[in-house]
């Protein structure tokens, strides 16, 4: 009968094991020492690793960090339009000054009514046909191609093809309505006061529509199929599929979209100044269009930039707050 030796057992009375066995050196669990090079990729100073990331933080600081430091320093300045004209240091005169701007605080308010209709729009019908193009139909790859078309289109061009479809006299829309027997006379879509809005949603939507739905559709292409043909096999209908497997799946997709979209929306400036300018009455003036028309129109460039500031400061907020709620509700 064999008798284990002291150094296997360790101390009986502690209940210590060996330094072997308890980590090397130190103590229970310490770590091994680390080697400077190993410290350093810890610290992140590996300058390999730095010079591979270089070719994409050099465009970021270039067009993306650098305009945003400088905007904000204009902001706190009374920069304006002309080559002689000096530029001083006034603090936050700008930002008390547009905290009593009415006109502002308007095209806020319309910003908002126009980025989270049309963001919401988009997902909801985004999302329907994203699910139709996923069924096997004939001639889906043609139905694939022609969803993407609004999406290759610039919005240039896009506004100026709507202006035509909204033309009070020569529009196909009226045209249409009033041989359907809808409207009795020509309606101006876009000089109604309250019409222009919805008029410059819808064609927001529509222009928007195809990433989000070539997004969704690449996340409905990775639902696992065994769980769809395990839940319809279990007697699940078609809504209780989607709810159970395959929002579930496609949730994570969908939110990161609809934040992309809130901001692309939010800071759209081409496709409403081609369709309305703003107009009528401001109806259509997004924030975008009235920080250009201070600084390209009136020339008060300190005045534009701290309007710019204001509005990423409340982006940057609504959707910390968005990002901070769907997380929670995923780690239920």
């Amino acid at each position: 009968m064999s008798t284990a030796s002291p150094a296997s057992l360790g101390d009986e009375t502690t209940g210590a094991l060996p330094a072997a066995r308890s980590g090397g050196r130190g103590g229970r669990g310490t770590p091994p020492p680390r080697t400077p090079a190993a410290r350093k990729r810890l610290l992140g100073l590996d300058h390999g690793a730095w010079f591979l990331l270089l070719p994409a933080l050099l465009p970021i600081l270039v067009l993306s960090v650098g305009p945003l430091l400088y905007a904000i320093s204009l902001s706190f300045t009374d920069a304006q339009f002309g080559r002689t004209v000096e530029t001083d240091f006034i603090g936050a005169t700008n930002f008390a000054d547009l905290r009593l701007d009415s006109l502002f605080w308007d095209s806020f308010r319309i910003g908002l009514v126009w980025a989270v209709a049309v963001t919401a729009l988009q997902l909801v019908l985004a999302l329907g046909l994203a699910l139709l193009l996923n069924q096997n139909l004939r001639f889906r790859w043609l139905a694939r191609t022609l969803a993407l078309v609004p999406w290759a289109m610039p919005e240039v061009v896009v506004g100026i093809m709507w202006r035509l479809v909204y033309h009070q006299d020569a529009g196909i829309l009226n045209k249409t309505l009033r041989q359907l027997g809808l409207i009795g006379e020509n309606v101006d879509w876009l000089t109604n006061l309250s019409l222009a809005l919805p008029a410059v949603i819808l064609v927001g939507v529509w222009a928007g529509m195809p990433q989000t739905t070539v997004v969704l559709l690449a996340g409905l292409q990775n639902v696992p199929h065994e769980l769809t043909e395990a839940a319809q096999l279990d007697g699940a209908g078609v809504w209780r599929r989607f709810t159970s497997v395959t929002w579930p799946a496609l949730k994570p997709v969908a939110v990161a979209m609809t934040a992309l979209n809130f901001i692309w929306n939010f800071n759209s400036f081409g496709l409403v100044y081609v369709l309305t300018q703003g107009g009528p009455g401001g109806q259509t003036r997004l924030p975008m269009l009235f920080a250009y028309e201070e600084a390209f129109t009136y020339g008060q460039f300190g005045y534009a930039a701290a309007m710019g500031v204001v509005m990423i400061a409340v982006v940057a907020v609504f959707l910390t707050v968005f990002l901070r709620k769907r997380l929670k509700e995923d780690a239920i």
